[in-house]
């Protein structure tokens, strides 16, 4: 350990939402520590390289459907009809494209941008960031060559992000197995491919895989997948994925071993899974447990996350959390949105009469979401099941649509027979309470209803005052609000 603290106005602990640091800040003398892959978990190993991936396999999904748009295989010399091609996907070149043409000069260049003289101000530690007091924390396991180091500072951020989830069944085992951190980076494709987990990570990882001709089992405790969205969406979902994919419901894994190149899984019922990789995708823990923020004065929840108010303010004074380190939504746009606030909030002087009311809040109402899977699903505000809930507790009443793509122009058009718009709202005030889409441009799409429910329409009026391409697919959204019964 270094013999003296090298102190900063700020330390930020994380480089995914963490790394957005404002021009506001540039005066000041800032630390920031990352442990891993700089750039954090959506533009390394995320959200971004595997919306990549999905789109690849969304094509190669399309390709082979081909004949369902009257287009058949014929040959260019004689025109009679031939062999479709058995469309395949080129696991090299797509790394090559994904992370060496796009994901790792990024995280390089944001690295190297970093360290260089374009930020003066700003001095990046490769290297474990722990308390070890008040506002004082020790770097260690460094990678970049320095030597372990001491830094006090007058504020902290914590952008800490949060790690795959082992079952105990598995950390037991000792079994090797992927998470999202080198599923996308293996070797090669393996011939099959265990799931464990029924979330928004397992169902597009299952939906890229099984797409690229892995035999994939996917194994979920519950008897749905995808059990926190609308329960319309969750029953019509399971049920198209399971021509994709096998899906083991209701299963839980109680052993498992490895042997001759394979992992073997045990069922509760009894049945074994032989695969060759397995991907553990069962949920995702917050890293607080890695800080020993007890030193530091800073409460953790039971699950890990820093408590935080809703300033971002944690139990230590002068030390902000945000992000998956802080919250329960783990969404990249959400822990944006954190940081904008909490980047603000640390140039706030507490000494100030009015500090308080120049604080920014966290925003945790109408956070829309998108997932991306086959088909691809986009959710804003309740479900029906919660919107009922609601519509009890405050005597109030709710109207429910659910508007078929089969039934708009486009949807014609594209031949889709399973996706559609679901659309709750309060049937007296004529306010959108939830929206869910399950089918193409499900997660584009929903914006429109994200902007419906965030400044309060008028629903009869959204659908009413303004024009709707005809026949673009947003007509989906026009008919569902032109279905709702408003008293």
């Amino acid at each position: 350990m270094a013999d003296s603290a090298e102190h900063y106005d700020l330390i930020i602990v994380g480089t995914g939402s963490g790394n957005s640091i404002p021009e506001e800040l540039n005066g000041r003398k800032i630390a920031i520590v990352e442990k891993g892959i700089f750039g954090g978990t959506c533009i390394n190993v995320g959200c971004i390289p595997t919306k990549m991936y999905v789109y690849a396999a969304d094509v190669l999904r399309e390709l082979r459907d081909f004949s369902r748009y009257s287009i058949t295989a014929t040959s260019p010399v004689t025109g009679d009809p031939v062999e479709p091609p058995d469309w395949d996907i080129e696991w090299a070149d797509l790394q090559a494209r994904v992370f060496g043409r796009r994901i790792d000069p990024i995280s390089r260049g944001g690295e190297e941008y970093r360290r260089g003289d374009e930020t003066p101000n700003i001095t990046l530690y490769s290297g474990t960031a722990r308390f070890t007091g008040e506002r004082t924390m020790s770097v260690t396991d460094r990678t970049d060559g320095g030597p372990d180091a001491t830094l006090t500072a007058d504020q902290i951020v914590l952008a800490t992000g949060s790690r795959t989830w082992v079952p105990p069944v598995i950390a037991d085992s000792g079994v090797r197995y992927r998470t999202n951190i080198d599923i996308m980076r293996m070797e090669k494709l393996p011939r099959t491919l265990a799931i464990m987990g029924g979330g928004i990570i397992a169902t597009e990882f299952a939906h890229i895989f099984s797409a690229m001709g892995v035999e994939v089992f996917l194994i979920n405790r519950s008897g749905t997948l995808l059990r926190k969205q609308d329960e319309t969406v969750s029953s019509r979902f399971t049920e198209l994925a399971g021509r994709q994919w096998t899906n083991l419901l209701g299963r839980t894994v109680t052993a498992a071993r490895e042997e001759g190149g394979l992992v073997t899984l045990t069922l509760d019922d009894g049945r074994e899974i032989d695969c060759d990789e397995l991907l553990l995708a069962q949920g995702r823990v917050p890293n607080g447990d890695l800080l020993d923020a007890a030193s530091g004065g800073v409460e953790l929840a039971d699950d890990n996350r820093v408590t935080v108010d809703e300033f971002g303010r944690s139990s230590a004074p002068g030390v902000w959390a945000l992000g998956d380190a802080a919250n329960t939504l783990q969404l990249k746009h959400v822990a944006n949105q954190e940081a904008r606030a909490v980047f603000h909030n640390v140039t706030v002087d507490p000494s100030a009469p009015d500090a308080e009311a120049q604080l920014q809040r966290f925003k945790h109402d109408n956070v829309p979401g998108g997932i991306f899977s086959h088909p691809q699903i986009g959710y804003v505000g309740m479900t029906e099941a919660e919107a009922r809930d609601w519509a009890e507790q405050n005597g109030q009443r709710i109207t429910v649509k659910v508007q078929e793509y089969s039934d708009v122009a486009y949807g014609w058009a594209m031949e889709d027979t399973t996706g559609f718009c679901k659309l709750i709202a309060d049937a007296d005030s004529r306010r959108l309470l939830g929206a869910h889409i399950m089918g193409p441009q499900a997660a584009t799409l929903i914006q429109l209803l994200v902007t419906a429910i965030e400044f309060d329409l008028d629903l009869v009026e959204f659908a009413t005052k303004q024009y709707w391409p005809h026949p673009a697919l947003s007509e989906l959204v026009e008919n569902a609000l032109l279905g709702l019964e408003f008293v």
